[in-house]
């Protein structure tokens, strides 16, 4: 992907990341199940496969693909997952505008106003196990890369997500579904972050 990407090779990340969200729906099914209702990985597996099933209606610019995104996993989504990642994406593209291609410098502007996105939406911070607390270093790692290629900020980003992640593990849920186990929600990684690193990872694999 280098220091630009198209259209299309968004469109191609998106198909990849929905692989992998596929790939891992059992493992998400098993995290939320420690502390959720268990349906974070089918919700999320179907999200991805109604995306990929419009992914050649999206539109002709990274922001419009990201755009179809947003809108597939909001009505196909349920639980809390589809509004914060609807958010995300949605966010993401609205800051894109109509650019032609990803820079390196956009893709970390996209990835800030995603992060603003849900935690507007969730009202959620670091330290409260959730999706933030891998988005949200993530950001800084992707904009501390301070790189004009893509891959190499993503990946900076999906290493930063993945510790970001594996932290939420002794954390004790202070939002969500999660918050109502109190101290008996520490000791599980939250599957937020973990879906979270898990798409960063993909995307970041795809820019390679």
């Amino acid at each position: 992907m280098g220091t630009s990407c198209d259209a299309a090779g968004v469109a191609a990340a998106v198909r990849s990341a929905a692989d992998v969200i596929i790939e891992h729906r059992d493992e998400l099914v098993t995290l939320d199940r420690e502390i959720g209702d268990g349906d974070h990985g089918e919700n999320l597996k179907r999200g991805f496969t109604a995306v990929v099933s419009k992914l050649d209606t999206a539109g002709d610019t990274p922001g419009a693909v990201l755009k179809l995104v947003a809108s597939t996993l909001i009505s196909t989504v349920g639980g809390a997952a589809g509004p914060l990642y609807g958010t995300a994406f949605l966010r993401a593209a609205a800051k894109l505008g109509q650019e032609s291609e990803l820079t390196a410098s956009s893709v970390v502007d996209a990835l800030q106003a995603a992060l603003d996105g849900v935690v507007a939406r969730g009202k959620a911070e670091i330290g409260d196990k959730t999706m933030v607390d891998a988005l949200a270093p993530a950001v800084k790692a992707a904009r501390d890369s301070d790189g004009t290629d893509i891959a190499a900020v993503l990946t900076a980003a999906a290493d930063a997500a993945d510790q970001g992640a594996q932290d939420t593990v002794p954390l004790v849920a202070r939002k969500g579904r999660a918050s109502y186990l109190g101290e008996r929600s520490a000791g599980h990684m939250d599957p937020g972050a973990r879906s979270t690193a898990l798409l960063l990872r993909a995307f970041a694999q795809a820019a390679s």
